[in-house]
Order: C-alpha cells, then structure tokens, then sequence
C-alpha cells in the first residue's frame, strides 16, 4: 500500500476515534448539566431512561404464572389445560378476540401509572423508549414470528387534540428492538367514542362496537398475517377486541396484543 492511501486510512481512523471521544464528552458535560433522574420521581440515577431503586421495587412488574390468554397475574401456578397453557377462569367463561395479551405491569398507583400519563397527557414523548424496550422484552414470544406492529390508532379528532398517538410512539420502540415493521394505516378509528373511564365492562363493549375498521383498499396486506396490536394500556380489553375482531374479518391470521400496563382485579385471579 503507498503511503497516500495509509495516510488517509490513518487520518480516517483518527478521525472515528476523535468522534468516540467527542461524543463521550459531550455525554459527560449533558449529564453535570442534566444529570440523569428517574422516570418517575426524579430522583437522581445513574443513566438515564430508567427507573430508581424504590420506583423500580413499587412496579408490580407482571411474570409468570399469568393466564397465557390475558396475561393476568395468578398468585401461583395451579396447573395447565390440555394444550398445557394456564388459562383464567374469565378466559374460559368469556375468551377474548385475540389470540394473547402481554403486559409490562400492573396498571395501579405509582410509577406504572405516572409513566403512562406522563406519556399520554404530560408531552414526555422520550419516555416511549425505555416503555417500548420493556414491552419488547415482556412480548418477546408473540414478537418472534409477528409480521406487524399495528398501533391502536386515535380518531382523527383525538389525534389533532393530542398531537400524537402514544400507542404509535410504543410501536416504534418495539421495532426498534424487535424488527417487525410497524403499520399505522391498515386499521383506522372511525367512530369518535366517549372516553371509557368510569364505564362497566358491558357499557365498555357497546361503546367500542364500530369503532374501528380496516382500509378496503388494503386488506390484501392483512390476508394470512400474524399481527400485533400496541396499546399503552388494557382495562377491560373491549378496545383491543374491537380492533382484533376487524383485523381477523379483514383476513388475518392472528392477532395478538402488547400493552405497557393492565388492569388487574382480584376476581381475575383464578385460573381452571
């Protein structure tokens, strides 16, 4: 090699290593002028994106055993149906429309619920990373053979008001970690429902009947796949089913459902 071409490998290299170093910097001087807190109390921590040690113990993160169809908690294993998955009681006596459910934690007071305000409501947009790298990680086997991420999508009304769909944001982070692209316009929010809190389950059905429906145009991209539905949270499942049950007459071959946090009761705490 003559020298011309190693004079310039060399000055190239020195220059990758200058840029490691000046981006080492740069992260030195950001953190002494914003030293890194907690997601959720602020709290001083080591790195950013994360949680401190006592928010992080107060998460009642959600782990097996849990119903493999909602992904509720039980209290301890109590055996297995016939194709060896434990199922609750309220999956037996009312399945869902999709096929699973994963959840991060617990939706409930403390830094679970303050992180999904503070993404809904408070314009955290930075929180979806550390959210959607945990979601990857506790949806990992539904994420393995998925085909797409589809977020539960806003009604157009909801999205101009909010000026972002959390569930959208989410579904990007888990692609970033799983590889599945994601898909906003195959399933779209085509009735404005009233919000669904302080509604009983029944009423949380009828409200979400029509409420979404799948591009006429499109449906040739939904024929045969296995899907993925991204919401931040589950309470009675009626919106997740409602897009599921759209998603599947449209062609697909199933669809399941990952959300950061869940509504979990005490009577769902049995499992047959």
């Amino acid at each position: 090699m003559s020298h011309g071409p190693r004079l310039l490998l060399a000055s190239g290299l020195d220059a990758i290593k200058r840029a490691g170093l000046f981006r080492r910097v740069r992260a030195l001087a950001l953190d002494l002028l914003y030293p890194p807190v907690c997601l959720s109390c602020r709290r001083a921590i080591a790195a950013d994106g994360g949680l401190c040690a006592a928010c992080w113990r107060a998460v009642r993160f959600i782990e097996r055993p849990y119903c493999e169809r909602l992904g509720t908690p039980f209290e301890a294993s109590l055996g297995a149906d016939e194709s060896g998955r434990t199922v609750s009681l309220e999956a037996r006596a009312d399945p869902p429309v999709f096929s699973r459910l994963r959840a991060v934690a617990c939706f409930e007071e403390g830094p679970a619920r303050t992180l999904v305000h503070r993404l809904k409501y408070g314009d955290r947009h930075e929180i979806a990373a550390p959210m959607g790298r945990w979601m990857a990680r506790a949806g990992a086997e539904l994420l393995d053979d998925a085909d797409l991420l589809i977020p539960v999508p806003l009604h157009p009304r909801r999205l101009a008001q909010r000026r972002f769909n959390q569930s959208a944001a989410l579904a990007r982070e888990i692609a970033r970690h799983c590889g599945a692209p994601v898909e906003t316009g195959l399933l779209s929010r085509v009735k404005p429902t009233p919000p669904q809190v302080g509604l009983n389950r029944r009423l949380r059905a009828l409200n979400m009947q029509g409420a979404f429906a799948a591009d006429p145009r499109r449906k040739g991209e939904l024929a045969g796949r296995r899907l993925v539905l991204v919401d931040d949270v589950a309470t009675s499942g009626a919106t997740l089913n409602a897009a599921a049950r759209v998603l599947l007459r449209a062609g697909a071959e199933r669809v399941d459902a990952l959300v950061f946090a869940r509504v979990v009761t005490e009577t769902r705490n049995e499992s047959i």
